[in-house]
């Protein structure tokens, strides 16, 4: 009895000293913060928060302005859901904002190592580099491009397969295979689905880490229970690295033993190609730097995880993602798909299947893509935190707050667009074809009232592999098919809306349930 009386005591005093810490948490500085909801003690604004963070954010952002600040437990948040807060924050204060936030599944699943997640340094400098000149550059992604269309035929000869016996397809599932071998191959010369047999348990993996970034964690957002697991959040992501490590290790390993075997044969690993002038993949080419002494950063094993992890995750999810809300956007508006089928017909025909080289005459179809950039942005808020003070008109924003630029409330906002919850490609082509409100906005991060790849020193180096990948999967799927949408008994959907667009939390935004479809063929341009 006497011992739970301690408790009690010892628990009430913390309580106490928690909520003066929030009470007062800006009392020292008298900060003018931008306006926010009334916050409880110790969890803030917490109570106000769904799964879905960016829908919380943007009703939140309606009510209170395109500025706000929220307390989340302990962590102090700002929100910015307009273009022109956004291109202040992102490009006026880029390096105050050039920080990214840190919670412990981050830290761990990334072995504290992450380039995606790193301060902005040498090391993150370093990987940039390589990243975008080695994997990412015009000269790697056309020397992978033989890949990529062999990646693409074998898909389409799948739907084909599928069309020709009936059957329905899990178009989600089939999409995150396209999208894994693609740069599972380019990584480290690896068909998940092939050799390994592993594709099945990478594709959940990738999953399952894009769920755990995006949730919150208690123990990571209020300092009082930050040695507590409260929700499993700690024996989730130590299982998941846990499968994760022992995946890369074998990997890696392989690799290794052939890279002795070719150094104990005389052949030269090291430099632009090796003695068979094969293509390097971006493993070897991070196993180079982990041998290279006189690099100017030294790498370690933990580093070439965390830096793999980030660009399977980065180049599986969203990629497949985004092909399969536009696919179902097209579903739903059955006359925009005839107008894009139109248009691949007139310039590509039904005698061969859709190429990379056939994109830039294609405006409708980067229309298509753009518009699905706007309602379904495959991460649907920028996520910064500032590394000082920061003053925002008449705002000041605290050095540690974290930074969430809105970008689904942006693409929703009708002082933006107009018309903005309508699925309209027209509105990004030219002004005589469209009313001209939203022409000449691109993807590449200068536009800021779309910026599906960020902005900036930190945005997504791996935009040019998507925006060949992306556009032309989805053309294919244009040409070749019309879709018959299924429910789970295999029963055809009929009428209005017959996609489900709901989505699913997590730092992605997937759509809730699988597209699961009967495709029909239009043309066979593959034997």
């Amino acid at each position: 009895m006497l011992l739970q009386t301690i408790i009690l005591y010892v628990l009430i005093f913390l309580l106490s000293i928690l909520i003066l810490k929030t009470l007062f948490s800006f009392s020292s500085k008298h900060y003018k913060l931008p306006p926010s909801p009334f916050a409880l003690p110790v969890v803030g604004h917490l109570h106000l928060l769904s799964p879905f963070m960016h829908h919380s954010f943007h009703m939140l952002s309606s009510r209170y302005g395109p500025l706000i600040h929220l307390r989340i437990g302990s962590v102090n948040c700002v929100v910015a859901s307009s273009p022109e807060i956004a291109k202040e924050l992102l490009k006026t204060n880029e390096l105050t904002f050039s920080a990214r936030k840190h919670t412990a599944a981050i830290d761990h699943l990334t072995y504290n190592s992450s380039f995606a997640f790193a301060p902005y340094g040498p090391y993150w400098k370093f990987i940039k580099k390589i990243s975008t000149v080695e994997l990412l550059g015009a000269r790697t992604l056309g020397q992978f491009l033989p890949i990529r269309s062999q990646e693409l035929q074998d898909f389409v000869k799948l739907l084909l397969e599928k069309s020709h016996a009936g059957e329905r397809v899990n178009v989600t599932e089939e999409l995150l295979k396209l999208a894994n071998n693609v740069i599972s191959q380019m990584m480290f010369s690896i068909k998940c689905s092939g050799t390994y047999g592993q594709a099945e348990e990478t594709r959940r993996l990738v999953r399952e880490v894009t769920e755990i970034f995006g949730e919150f964690n208690i123990s990571d957002i209020i300092w009082f229970f930050k040695n507590v697991d409260l929700q499993g959040f700690r024996r989730r992501f130590m299982d998941i690295h846990k499968r994760y490590d022992s995946l890369l290790e074998k990997i890696i390993s392989n690799r290794e033993m052939v890279r002795t075997g070719k150094k104990k044969n005389g052949r030269r690993i090291n430099g632009d190609v090796d003695d068979d002038e094969e293509v390097r993949d971006f493993l070897d080419i991070l196993l180079d730097a982990l041998e290279n002494e006189k690099s100017e950063i030294q790498l370690t094993r933990d580093h070439i995880k965390a830096i793999i992890l980030d660009f399977l995750t980065a180049a599986t999810d969203t990629t497949a993602m985004a092909a399969e809300w536009a696919l179902a956007e097209l579903i739903n508006n059955p006359n925009v798909l005839e107008k894009a089928q139109e248009e691949i017909d007139q310039v590509v025909g039904k005698s061969r299947l859709v190429q990379e080289s056939d994109l830039p005459n294609l405006p409708y179809l980067q229309a298509i893509i753009k518009e699905n950039f706007r309602l379904h942005p495959p991460i649907p808020m920028l996520a910064r935190k500032s590394i000082e003070d920061c003053q925002i008109g008449k705002y000041t924003i605290p050095e540690g707050s974290l930074l969430f630029v809105n970008l689904w409330s942006i693409g929703r906002d009708p002082k933006v667009w107009s018309n903005p919850m309508k699925f309209n490609p027209e509105r990004f082509l030219k002004p005589n074809e469209s009313d001209g409100l939203e022409t000449n906005i691109d993807v590449k991060g200068f536009s800021y009232q779309l910026l599906p790849f960020g902005t900036g020193r930190r945005g997504c180096p791996g935009i040019n592999l998507a925006m060949q990948e992306l556009p032309t999967t989805l053309a294919a799927m244009i040409q070749c098919f019309n879709w018959k949408v299924v429910n789970p008994e295999g029963v055809e959907i009929k009428g209005k809306d017959l996609v489900d667009m709901s989505e699913r939390p997590g730092l992605t935004a997937p759509r809730a349930h699988d597209l699961v479809c009967v495709p029909l063929a239009r043309c066979s341009p593959v034997s």
